[in-house]
């Protein structure tokens, strides 16, 4: 199967020292309102953080219907069916704290697409076994851990790179998984991720 994620989504968060999320993005992010008030923004960068903020959860929307259509497709089996359907809720709560975040920020979150726009995009027709839904979830889950990845260097604060960490761990488990049930071999070289 080729590669059917554009690599340039999934590296939104790279702190390219254009473009990343404000201390107070990430405080508003991780539930610390009040360390977030004390970060006061300009307009400018909650705006931007809003627009960054709202391409990660586009990206978490897209993993929810990506699940949502691998658990749909028949093709996964027991107890697959139920990791993937774990991830799933991963990525819900994840959409859920970016969600709160924007709104606290006063932008409004992107819509999702509907599942079957997912589908295109990601071609989900070419799909035939279990293996072909497993391999798509495992690019995705890599992709988004390097995007979280991406964002630590930016923060000086370490509970404010603690929280994108967070995130990045989540993605990074959910690969693991996936790469243990693919039966892939470990990375061969170390620092895998982030790169």
């Amino acid at each position: 199967m080729s590669q059917i994620i554009d690599p340039r989504r999934r590296g939104f968060l790279r702190a390219s020292g254009i473009t990343v999320l404000s201390a107070s993005a990430v405080a508003l992010l991780a539930g610390f309102d009040k360390m977030a008030a004390a970060q006061t923004a300009s307009v400018a960068n909650a705006a931007s953080d809003v627009g960054i903020l709202n391409t990660a959860l586009a990206l978490e929307n897209e993993a929810i219907s990506a699940y949502q259509i691998g658990a749909t497709s028949g093709l996964l089996q027991k107890p697959v069916l139920d990791v993937a359907v774990k991830f799933q809720s991963d990525h819900k709560a994840h959409r859920d704290a970016l969600t709160a975040t924007i709104k606290k920020l006063g932008g409004t979150p992107v819509a999702a697409k509907s599942d079957a726009e997912v589908a295109q995009a990601l071609n989900a027709a070419s799909l035939k076994t279990q293996i072909d839904v497993l391999r798509l979830a495992q690019r995705l889950e890599k992709g988004a851990a390097n995007a979280y990845i991406g964002v630590i260097p930016s923060f000086g604060d370490k509970a404010l790179a603690q929280v994108s960490a967070r995130l990045a761990a989540d993605e990074a488990m959910h690969w693991i998984v996936l790469s243990q049930a693919l039966k892939d071999p470990l990375p061969a070289n170390a620092l895998s991720f982030g790169a």
